[in-house]
């Protein structure tokens, strides 16, 4: 599928300078809305067109269309939103068409963040494409990044995915089994993308590249809007500044404005893949949205914080269990079967209460790792005398930890493979 990529970069390639050179608004116009419906074509079909013939056959049996199945292309979802934010800043002369087709393509296919983001646009890396400098500062950095991004990923994201598997598949666990297993998969999903962000930055960091960071500790949220603030960053930022504002934002009345929410949010969800419950989720967290846009914000900030940590980690969590069950796995039969067991069935069970048991230390783990308290032990422990020497170490033991994990354990699931 490389050629793919590549008929991709040199299409945008020659719109940018097109629109570039173009005086006519009415010519930049058209030469945008032409290679945004090739991207989106691209994208659609390798991505969602089985989705939609098989939808469209259960609508409409008499058509009997035959079910379209190509693979999908690692990464497309991320490089072809990339190449978007190329084209459309230079049709708002937010940056200047790129001439050289290597730089071009270099931004396009740049391989520490091809498959798994963050989405990098094209003016926060213009001017490091040609003039990037590597120094042993960054480089080093950049390798602390990449271990430590290795580190939530398979010594920690793993084990909790295997733990809710355990969970998901003990029958009669109780409505604690349940919900622990829920809470094991936010954790996996979310050292699992993290920890790929964080080794997509420590790789750019040691080519001289500076990457944006998409994760800003979301855990700790008081509110849906704050979790999504810090969630995935570079994607809200994305949809909000090449959909939510093109179509109009909150500047033309609360009634439009509710509108557009809805319309990026069910399109944030189908972004993540094409089955129902991703279009579900969408929807559940833009109504989430509406809600404390309308009121509930202000509410929240009245309630003490521990109040509003539990509302926003209670919805959160309930929003994972939406995401997790795609057709892949069951899809909306298997979601409706799931839910009822974190509500009733007794509260926890033998068999999974001896699952739980067995991973306490990892739960804990993951709960202190996903706030900013190691952060700040580190920053208070990096201004004493031989801490450099201390960091070394450190950093060579978990490489060698996380290396050995990689070795030993066939359990490796990559859930952003399919996004």
């Amino acid at each position: 599928m490389v050629l793919l990529m590549l008929i991709s970069i040199v299409i945008n390639y020659i719109a940018g300078l097109m629109i570039a050179k173009t005086e006519s608004k009415n010519h930049k116009k058209l030469i945008l809305i032409l290679s945004v419906i090739i991207d989106l074509g691209i994208l659609g079909f390798f991505k969602y067109a089985g989705f939609i013939t098989e939808n469209l056959n259960v609508a409409l049996p008499f058509m009997n269309i035959p079910k379209i199945s190509v693979p999908l292309p690692i990464g497309i979802s991320f490089y072809t939103f990339q190449i978007m934010s190329y084209t459309i800043d230079v049709y708002r002369e937010d940056t200047k068409a790129q001439k050289s087709i290597v730089a071009f393509g270099t931004y396009v296919s740049l391989f520490p963040q091809l498959i798994a983001g963050p989405i990098v646009r094209y003016r926060d890396v213009d001017i490091q494409l040609e003039n990037r400098r590597e120094n042993i500062e960054q480089f080093s950095h950049g390798v602390r990044l990449f271990v430590l991004g290795l580190a939530k990923k398979v010594l920690l994201a793993n084990p909790m995915g295997a733990l809710w598997d355990s969970l998901r598949e003990t029958q009669n666990g109780g409505v604690l089994g349940a919900w622990i297993g829920v809470i094991a998969f936010s954790f996996q999903i979310y050292f699992d993308f993290s920890g790929y962000s964080d080794m997509a930055r420590g790789l750019g960091n040691m080519l001289g590249f500076e990457f944006l960071e998409n994760f800003n500790y979301p855990y700790i949220s008081k509110s849906i809007t704050e979790f999504w603030r810090r969630w995935h960053i570079s994607l809200g930022t994305w949809f909000r500044e090449y959909l939510y504002i093109p179509l109009g934002g909150n500047r033309r009345g609360k009634a439009r404005t509710l509108i557009n929410l809805l319309i990026v949010w069910m399109l944030t969800g189908l972004w993540h893949g094409a089955s129902w419950n991703f279009v579900l989720w969408g929807l559940y967290f833009g109504i989430l949205l509406i809600i404390e846009k309308l009121f509930l914000l202000k509410v929240l900030n009245k309630l003490p914080s521990f109040v509003s940590h539990i509302y926003s980690l209670f919805f959160i969590v309930f929003g994972w269990v939406i995401f997790y069950f795609a057709d892949d796995v069951g899809g909306l039969s298997a979601l409706l079967g799931f839910i009822p067991r974190l509500f009733s069935g007794g509260f926890i069970s033998a068999d999974a209460l001896a699952v739980i048991k067995g991973s306490i230390l990892l739960l804990v783990a993951a709960c202190v790792a996903s706030t900013p308290i190691i952060r700040k032990i580190y920053m208070k422990l990096r201004e004493r005398k031989g801490f450099v020497v201390a960091e070394v170490i450190a950093i060579v033991l978990i490489l060698v930890l996380s290396t050995a994990s990689v070795v030993g354990d066939s359990y490796n699931p990559f859930l952003y493979f399919k996004f």
